[in-house]
């Protein structure tokens, strides 16, 4: 993800949504045992975040965290809803100091330059007791940073002393790698990307038979061919060395989906995480389809406004190509449902439309 995006901030938001704004989390003083001073504390930047998974319960958990500059230690919370307007703020990740646990950083500890849309903080499940099972599972934690106080950060920035060093060169080299693939894979998928990512996502879960999420280089090889999607040897290579930098020969299909063919940005992930939300109100992270089929209002697709097909048949079609990312035919998971949505946000340059598309059968 490209750290341009950590300029936008999503519309009717000042740092974080309305939601979120009108809390008061660390908005007055900190308690500490320590010596450490409120002025100290105050110098931190705040963000949201949120969990990269195909679990649904997982996926759309809304995180808030705050980095501290004066010792470059991080916590992270979570806005859990109890009944209808009861809503607490619960610890997710104790406040410590913490290291990237993979890729060109790991082992090396977070600092102000980490933190910017689009980033991932890595951590360890095991240090973390208290973590959800469903998130125990797996070896790491990964978190996504939605959205961030870009006027904290641009003032801890300037008063910050970080200097480049030869990872960072070397981060921006694998990023234009993975871009140039991306880029020539993006010719390929245009106007089929929705067939094609839905299909992707199962057939690489039904790959998956031990369920540990991880896959092997010729399972790869095998589903960009299976898929007709032309990778040159090269770039597959250059691609497989930067996902397996721990040379374990195996990688999260997830991540490697999301390496080669790339992802929509966070801004038009929230709209499709909203969706999700209102649809799944009982957050199991799994919606039947006879609930979307109730939910999805076509009476403002651009193809029944101009007379050239009915509610119905828009209804049908979606539902249909819906189905094909399904495990299970009565009911779409969170990661099916991202497919879905993964596919149609390649064929569309702007975000505006993309919104809208999303917004409007949903009624969001």
């Amino acid at each position: 993800m490209e750290r341009q995006e950590s300029a936008r901030i999503f519309p009717g938001s000042e740092v974080a949504p309305l939601r979120f704004r009108r809390r008061t989390l660390h908005e007055t003083k900190i308690r500490t045992h320590s010596t450490l001073t409120e002025n100290m504390l105050s110098h931190k930047v705040q963000f949201d975040g949120r969990i990269i998974s195909r679990n649904g319960r997982d996926a759309c958990r809304e995180l808030v965290g705050f980095f501290f500059a004066h010792d470059q230690s991080l916590t992270i919370y979570e806005y859990r809803q109890f009944g209808k307007n009861r809503t607490n703020v619960l610890p997710f990740i104790q406040k410590n100091i913490y290291s990237h646990q993979c890729g060109r950083r790991k082992g090396k500890q977070y600092q102000l330059g980490d933190f910017y849309i689009g980033a991932n903080l890595t951590f360890l499940s095991s240090d973390h007791p208290r973590l959800p099972e469903s998130i125990k599972e797996n070896t790491l934690l990964i978190l996504r940073i939605t959205n961030i106080d870009q006027i904290a950060l641009d003032s801890l920035k300037t008063d910050s002393v970080e200097h480049e060093d030869d990872i960072t060169s070397q981060e921006a080299n694998d990023r234009l790698v993975l871009k140039a693939i991306q880029d020539a894979l993006k010719e390929q998928l245009h106007k089929r990307g929705v067939r094609i990512l839905t299909g992707l996502g199962r057939y690489l879960q039904q790959l998956d038979r031990e369920g540990t999420g991880l896959l092997n280089k010729a399972d790869f090889k095998q589903t960009l061919q299976v898929f007709h999607l032309e990778v040159s040897e090269n770039d597959f290579e250059s691609a497989w060395q930067i996902l397996n930098g721990n040379g374990s020969g195996k990688v999260d299909y997830g991540e490697f989906k999301r390496a080669i063919i790339g992802e929509m940005n966070e801004y038009r992930k929230s709209f499709v995480r909203k969706a999700f939300m209102k649809l799944d109100f009982n957050k199991t992270g799994y919606v039947p389809i006879i609930d979307i089929r109730k939910c999805y209002c076509a009476k403002k697709h651009p193809q029944v406004i101009s007379g050239h097909s009915t509610e119905e048949e828009i209804k049908l079609s979606f539902l249909e190509t819906l189905k094909d990312a399904c495990s299970k035919s009565e009911e779409v998971s969170y990661g099916e449902f991202e497919d879905y949505y993964e596919g149609l946000s390649i064929e569309m340059v702007n975000d505006e439309d993309f919104v809208t598309i999303v917004r409007t059968p949903w009624g969001i």
